[in-house]
């Protein structure tokens, strides 16, 4: 299983102008990829105007072929664009991680059509 963490850092005051953008072009369409995320999360403290996501998958191999099928969708190319021309964001970090073996079980995505 990998966990894929992505934490975002937007212009001070953007995030929830961000979550709404994604929540409007972007999530739909992730949602018929890679199913549901694990977690979406916004920063209370700490580094402030950060959200983080993490998504579930198979192997490394698996993450690939949907971002790859995703990538592809005319609708995700939208988002892209949305996002660009908001500029919102200013940072992005990503980390693949593996859950521990004495970790509790991770659900796997429900995958949305």
């Amino acid at each position: 299983m990998l966990l894929d963490v992505r934490t975002y850092k937007t212009l001070p005051g953007r995030v929830p102008a961000q979550l709404e953008l994604y929540k409007k072009y972007g999530y739909p369409v992730q949602l018929r990829y890679m199913g549901e995320p694990l977690c979406y999360a916004v920063a209370e403290t700490g580094e402030l105007n950060t959200f983080t996501h993490i998504w579930v998958y198979e192997s490394a191999t698996d993450r690939e072929e949907k971002r790859g099928r995703m990538a592809q969708d005319p609708e995700w190319k939208v988002y892209l664009a949305e996002n660009a021309k908001a500029g919102h964001i200013i940072e992005q970090k990503n980390t693949q991680m593996t859950p521990v073996a004495f970790a509790p079980p991770i659900p796997k995505a429900k995958i949305h059509p």
